[in-house]
């Protein structure tokens, strides 16, 4: 590999790793990366970029641990839950085309931003709401399951996904929010990167050399969200979700 491709790789997935860090989606910067440098093996740069992930993920959890209030009592279960449902969408990889999935989730992502856009206060300061069986069921299983799936199976913007999840369902500000995603995030690409490891499709000397950097970038992050605040959060957030569209639109007509 070209000196200047590994210099690409390394500022991609720190800058990955910020972006993770404070509101998910470091994937649309690290991804796209891995692709330009290797275009001929795209598994291979998903199972890289989830190697990468893990060490950013699970280092800011550990951040966010020690200074945040991520709730533990719904974190936790989704976490291992999501190991199981990453990996199935990791095996499932290779048999759903990403252009059957790529409008739905460019409606899912406009969805996210109006929403975000449409109510100022969602996510600026913690909102209670009633913590019914029915609503801790859900705010543990469509992480755990439905947006870990995804992540196994494509991945870009399941932070962000998280978060969202996080606020409408548990009325959690975006900086606990956040928290919350990470340690969730960390199982999702747990799950992944078994199965991807057991498929031998992971680059792992340019991949540890990625992670190491990703773990930068995430302590950043973490402690910027932290320190600035929710709605910090929310302007990267919404910067995230732009750019997603965006790429996801120039896919779609290119």
């Amino acid at each position: 590999m070209q000196v200047e491709h590994v210099i690409l790789l390394l500022l991609a997935a720190t800058a990955a790793g910020w972006v993770d860090a404070v509101v998910g989606g470091g994937g649309l910067i690290q991804l796209p990366a891995l692709m330009i440098v290797n275009p001929a093996q795209p598994v291979a740069a998903l199972a890289t970029n989830k190697l990468a992930s893990i060490a950013g993920t699970s280092s800011a959890a550990v951040a966010y641990l020690r200074k945040a209030k991520p709730d533990l009592q719904v974190a936790v279960p989704a976490g291992v839950i999501a190991v199981c449902a990453a990996a199935g969408g990791a095996v499932c990889a290779a048999a759903i085309s990403s252009d059957v999935l790529k409008p739905i989730i460019m409606v899912v992502l406009l969805s996210v931003a109006a929403l975000v856009v449409l109510k100022p206060d969602l996510g600026r300061v913690p909102k209670l709401v009633l913590r019914t069986r029915r609503r801790l069921a859900a705010a543990i299983l469509v992480p755990g399951i439905v947006i870990a799936f995804y992540d196994g199976l494509v991945g870009p913007g399941t932070g962000t996904f998280l978060v969202l999840a996080f606020t409408t369902l548990l009325g959690s500000d975006f900086v606990n929010a956040s928290a919350n995603a990470k340690i969730i995030n960390t199982g999702t690409n747990l799950g992944a990167l078994v199965v991807f490891s057991l498929q031998g499709e992971v680059l792992w000397a340019i991949g540890l050399a990625m992670a190491a950097c990703n773990i930068v970038g995430a302590q950043l992050g973490a402690r910027m969200a932290i320190n600035r605040g929710a709605g910090f959060v929310r302007v990267v957030l919404l910067c995230v979700v732009t750019a997603l569209v965006i790429k996801l639109g120039y896919e779609q007509l290119t």
